[in-house]
């Protein structure tokens, strides 16, 4: 049995961090769940950027739906909802037999919305009708617009995958805004089973401090966080609160780790994947590092719900100068800024693919 096998026995679900068409078309996707127990996938605008460059696999599609009159922003969710749907189908199977539990795949608003709580309850709202898939997420950062949109989304049935979240303390106020959501459906009389995640970024943190702590801190701040907030997630699954909305029918939302390569070529590939393997929780998974752990990765103990030796570790950063509160906040920011870039670059290389002359065909 690999290794990624094995971490599914141990509760955790995998799932893959990239969309293309080519892994749609190919088979590719479909070995993946059949192989490596893959259940779910996630996407995002840097992700879609990449795969409409590399490749001829979007270039009819785009060229068709631009005589067609469409273009810009439409143009795109048209293509992302056109593989996201497929992806959704191939993973219903699962999402049906874990009661909606898994099996989920996401789609993210625009960026451009990041400050933008009314558009992006919007914007959530209608690309998830659009979609018409019961196992579709929809992506909302999880900043300071976005938490109130969070919860107005789950309130209105919605299932959000909160992202760019880097801290504990991020993730409680994302996961304050569900259980809100939640508890106005119940004293609506909906239906309080709504599905959500909460996306903690990972490796980042360990990028933006690799210049200013030494060699016995490096590689080690990004887990520490982790390990934090694995805390809070199991704390708070115990809570009364959680407690009176699961007995009410609510699902719990899932802890999932993302951002989960290793950036420093001097550390092992699978680095944060054995180090984060932590029941009910979900890890999204860049193909390369997929493949990897698969390859080569050992499931080792699980994590600790107490969060080990994650305080101590943290406050050897703080002594060496990292104020882990601000860098959370810096991090964030950095990250949506990061997202509109990739949506600015996304929509030039679609409107450069309208422009291009279109290739003869072969004889």
């Amino acid at each position: 049995m690999n290794a990624a096998r094995q971490l599914h026995d141990l509760g955790q679900s995998l799932w893959l961090d990239n969309i293309t068409r080519g892994l749609l078309t190919s088979g590719t996707l479909e070995r993946y769940i059949r192989e490596f127990a893959v259940t779910g996938l996630t996407s995002n605008p840097t992700i879609f950027d990449h795969a409409i460059e590399k490749g001829g696999f979007y270039d009819d599609a785009i060229r068709t739906k631009a005589l067609a009159g469409t273009s810009g922003e439409a143009l795109f969710f048209e293509l992302a909802l056109e593989d996201l749907t497929r992806a959704a189908d191939l993973f219903r199977p699962i999402h049906d037999s874990t009661g909606g539990v898994d099996g989920w795949v996401s789609l993210e608003v625009s960026p451009l919305l990041a400050d933008d709580t009314a558009a992006t309850i919007e914007a959530a709202a209608r690309l998830h009708a659009r979609a018409q898939r019961p196992n579709l997420f929809i992506k909302i950062p999880g900043t300071r617009a976005g938490i109130p949109a969070i919860e107005e989304s789950i309130f209105a049935g919605v299932p959000v995958n909160v992202t760019l979240l880097f801290s504990r303390e991020q993730y409680v106020a994302a996961a304050d805004a569900y259980q809100r959501g939640i508890e106005r459906r119940i004293a609506a009389g909906r239906d309080p089973a709504v599905g959500c995640v909460a996306s903690i970024f990972v490796s980042r943190w360990d990028v933006a401090v690799q210049d200013k702590v030494g060699d016995a801190l490096r590689n080690r701040l990004g887990i520490a966080i982790a390990m934090v907030t694995y805390k809070a997630y199991r704390d708070l699954l115990a809570a009364p609160r959680w407690r009176r909305l699961a007995d009410a029918g609510a699902r719990p939302q899932r802890l999932l780790w993302a951002s989960t390569g290793t950036k420093d070529p001097a550390a092992p590939d699978v680095l944060y994947v054995e180090a984060l393997a932590a029941p009910d929780t979900i890890d999204t998974l860049p193909e390369k590092t997929l493949l990897a752990f698969a390859d080569h990765g050992k499931v080792k103990a699980a994590m600790r719900p107490g969060g080990g030796d994650a305080e101590a570790m943290l406050a050897q950063f703080v002594r060496a100068g990292v104020d882990h509160g601000a860098l959370a906040a810096e991090l964030q920011r950095e990250g949506a800024a990061a997202f509109t870039k990739s949506w600015r670059d996304l929509l030039d290389r679609i409107a450069s693919k309208i422009a291009a002359p279109a290739k003869a065909p072969q004889t």
